[in-house]
């Protein structure tokens, strides 16, 4: 490797860096402000983990950056109620009682005169669901802003009606080869005279103007077609007679799926590509794909430990939509970097990355579980469930849902998600996903 690309992709590496950080720190600015929104005390707003690198106190918060950029956080007075004796302090032998305790007494070691009022347990439901929601809605909104910014002015490469190649011959493309033998017949394209420019403006005597519509209508038929095609400036009719033939198979959506085949009518061309800018419409529509997409990759994620681990100390392949830590998404953004494209394909990119890194971000926060911002959501939303029953049926006020007693179970999620993490840094080093 050169110099010169050793230097762009630590360029690339620092730039993945501090979009990260930007999107950590906007993530825990939605809890901070809307926990100071609420009147709730927070003693730290940290970037980062573990030993402080800076750090400047405004008014009773901390703000500050810490050494290793995987992370954030703020601390909150009061994030779990008292004990049923109203104690906050440990005072069990018991390994599990210890944990619930040890964190109950946390969320009050900071406690002052005054911070009665300011706790986040004494806050209603709804405000507690608000606070611990804003964080990940905020990298929502990131992710949905750089997305829609970056499709409508720059848009994602197209496939368009112009032809890029031709195939010579009919071949199967579940063989997966490219040269021909000599038994394999001469493709309808290159029979018809098709050549490598030609624009195709109609099928069948039918205008099409999408690659598309125009590859639905080719698979749709067999036997005899016209193929109208502008060619230096003019527009010439071709005859061609479409033969059926095994081609990849589509969803709904009329994407590829890998491994698929159906029989089908066969031209035998390659379609030109092109960057294409998206109507806002368009975009959403992307966006809607994008987000379904994530949370498809969210639930096959323990489908997918297996593949990883065999990838990680087996030399197994690594698939391309394999799980991806922060060391590989930094790794990618390196790569980018160093990818022979015009520069405003790199930046639009490396936004693309920064987007799928937010909107990942929000999903997965968003997880019912302890110790993510999703379990403390759970919980507000049980408290009220169960405040609102006793009401509608005249019994005593079942008081705050003591979240801590679910800390045995937060510690068990933390620990599976601390060994995923570090199967996905293993295999990031070892057998990273690549893009080139």
């Amino acid at each position: 490797m050169s110099m010169t690309s050793v230097l762009l992709t630590v360029l690339g590496i620092a730039v993945f860096v501090v979009g990260l950080l930007f999107s950590i720190a906007w993530h825990e600015l939605g809890h901070l402000s809307t926990a100071k929104l609420f009147g709730i005390r927070v003693p730290q707003y940290m970037v980062g983990f573990g030993p402080t690198v800076w750090s400047r106190k405004k008014g009773d918060t901390e703000y500050g950056f810490k050494a290793i950029p995987a992370g954030g956080y703020i601390r909150m007075i009061g994030m779990f109620p008292p004990g049923p004796d109203g104690r906050i302090e440990a005072r069990s032998t018991s390994p599990w009682r210890g944990m619930i305790e040890d964190a109950r007494s946390a969320a009050f070691e900071e406690l002052e005169p005054g911070d009665e009022k300011r706790l986040f347990y004494t806050r209603k439901p709804w405000k507690r669901v608000i606070v611990m929601f804003a964080g990940p809605f905020m990298n929502l909104i990131l992710a949905v802003a750089i997305f829609l910014g970056v499709a409508m002015t720059f848009g994602f490469q197209t496939q368009t009606t112009e032809v890029a190649g031709v195939q010579k011959c009919v071949i199967s493309q579940s063989e997966k080869r490219e040269a021909c033998k000599s038994s394999d017949p001469v493709s309808p394209a290159q029979a018809a005279g098709l050549r490598e420019g030609d624009k195709i403006v109609a099928f069948n005597g039918q205008k099409v103007d999408e690659w598309s519509a125009l590859s639905d209508r080719i698979r749709d038929t067999i036997g005899p077609a016209t193929i109208t095609v502008q060619r230096d400036g003019r527009e010439q009719t071709l005859h061609a007679v479409l033969a059926k033939n095994a081609v990849a198979k589509k969803n709904s959506d009329g994407e590829v799926i890998p491994g698929k085949f159906v029989s089908a009518g066969y031209l035998g061309f390659a379609a030109q590509t092109e960057i294409v800018p998206l109507s806002f419409g368009d975009s959403v529509v992307r966006m809607g794909d994008m987000f379904e997409n994530g949370v498809d990759s969210i639930i096959a994620l323990p489908s997918k430990i297996p593949a990883l681990w065999n990838a990680a100390f087996d030399g197994g392949e690594r698939a391309d939509d394999s799980p991806v830590g922060v060391v590989g998404a930094a790794r990618i953004g390196g790569e980018v970097m160093t990818l022979d494209v015009p520069a405003q394909n790199q930046i639009a990119m490396m936004l693309f990355l920064l987007a799928g890194f937010n909107l990942s971000l929000f999903l997965f926060n968003m997880l019912p579980l302890l110790p993510l911002d999703g379990g403390h959501i759970a919980g507000a939303l049980w408290e009220a469930l169960r405040r609102n029953a006793a009401r509608v049926f005249k019994r005593p006020d079942p008081g705050p849902f003591d979240v801590a007693k679910l800390m045995p179970v937060a510690y068990v999620v933390a620990g599976v998600f601390i060994c995923f993490t570090l199967l996905v840094l293993v295999a990031d080093v070892v057998n990273p996903v690549k893009i080139s």
